[in-house]
């Protein structure tokens, strides 16, 4: 009898023991998910960062006297790349500030490429349509990219939410993690004006 008892309470051991391992290692690839795709969001932003200096050099040949809003590009690059984060410990500060100087990138480039209508020869030049297609191409790979963010980050935090990952999740020190949110105004659509 207590040979048997002792068999039962092994296994029942042995379940929560495997149970256990294998709620740690679902949530350590859950986060290592977000992780990735962070790295994703963060790639096609630097492409974007990238592609600026390229159709800073090509407006500027152009529009010389446009300086003011070459160099608010130029800064609101600057800035975008200054700020790194660490998706499994950022906080909603510190993603509405990373996302506020993305969008200001944005924001410069829709300036810069408004500027584009002043000059009939630059809308022309081949260089800055190629530049001008690939901004758009980034843009749309930037939307794609958050949007796979925050499906990772809700799928980790419902995970760790869940009853009873979340008592691995506890105990392990697993957190919420922060998605991407429209900035306050988003829905209205920017005004570029010179």
């Amino acid at each position: 009898m207590k040979n048997k008892t002792l068999w039962i309470v092994l296994g029942v051991v042995a379940v929560v023991v495997v149970w256990a391992i294998v709620s740690y290692n679902g949530l350590v690839t859950k986060q290592e998910k977000v992780s990735e795709a962070w790295a994703n969001v963060e790639t096609v932003y630097q492409r974007r960062a990238d592609l600026i200096p390229n159709l800073v050099a090509t407006v500027k040949g152009y529009a010389a006297h446009e300086e003011q809003t070459l160099m608010a590009v130029t800064e609101a690059r600057a800035k975008s790349t200054s700020l790194n984060i660490d998706p499994t410990t950022a906080t909603p500060e510190q993603m509405a500030e990373w996302t506020k100087r993305q969008d200001e990138v944005g924001s410069a480039i829709g300036r810069l490429i408004a500027i584009s209508e002043s000059y009939p020869d630059l809308k022309a030049n081949q260089n800055f349509m190629d530049l001008q297609k690939q901004l758009e191409g980034t843009e749309n790979r930037i939307s794609t990219e958050r949007r796979e963010y925050n499906q990772q980050v809700r799928d980790f935090n419902a995970s760790i939410r869940r009853f009873p990952t979340n008592l691995i999740a506890s105990m392990f020190g697993f957190e919420k993690m922060e998605m991407f949110e429209a900035q306050e105004g988003a829905e209205v659509a920017p005004v570029v004006a010179f």
